[in-house]
């Protein structure tokens, strides 16, 4: 059997979960945050209010940010994005923001309710490792200009350099050395001969 729980209980649910809150009235603009977006964005409940916090986006993502949630809002539609949001210190942090309509007792549109969390930490290990598959990628793809003859490679400056220092200043290839067969039989036949 589940417990009810009191209007305090909730209260203290919203205010003190590990989420930004957030709640838009039938006009669009916001009428509350939490205690938690609060502390995060460092203002008060009025300065957020209507589109104040919007003054917290990053100009970057402002347009794109504004579209999704204007378009979504007018078709009544769930929506998910990403955005950087002004942090209390000035520094900008990746927000997943999700927003979902909701509606009163007789199914009357009341507008939207959302929740935010700072996702910084997973998209710069995200972009890390993607930066990081680009470049291995990009030394994948290029062609080695190699002379035919002493085999040494020629780098972008011009410079001709032994395949194993070009490797290993390019890469993070060691190299052990030691004889093929067939190398071992001709220094052998030269060494006697």
């Amino acid at each position: 059997m589940s417990e009810q729980l009191s209007k305090s209980e909730y209260q203290t649910l919203v205010e003190q979960a590990p989420i930004l809150i957030w709640r838009a009235n039938t006009t669009a603009g916001c009428d509350y945050f939490n205690e938690r977006w609060l502390q995060f964005r460092g203002r008060t409940m009025e300065q957020e209010r209507g589109n104040g916090w919007a003054e917290g986006v990053h100009p970057d993502d402002f347009q794109r940010c504004l579209d999704i949630y204007l378009d979504c809002f007018q078709k009544r539609e769930t929506f998910e994005m990403y955005y950087r949001l002004m942090r209390h210190d000035g520094v900008y942090r990746w927000i997943l923001d999700r927003g979902a309509p909701f509606y009163g007792e007789n199914n009357e549109f009341q507008g939207y309710i959302g929740s935010c969390i700072d996702v910084t930490a997973r998209i710069e290990a995200q972009r890390a490792l993607d930066e990081a598959h680009e470049r291995e990628l990009a030394n994948l793809r290029g062609l080695l200009p190699i002379c035919m003859m002493c085999k040494k490679i020629r780098d972008t400056d011009g410079s001709w350099y032994q395949l194993e220092l070009f490797i290993s200043t390019h890469s993070q290839a060691d190299f052990t050395h030691g004889m093929c067969p067939e190398c071992t039989t001709q220094a052998v036949a030269s060494a006697s001969g």
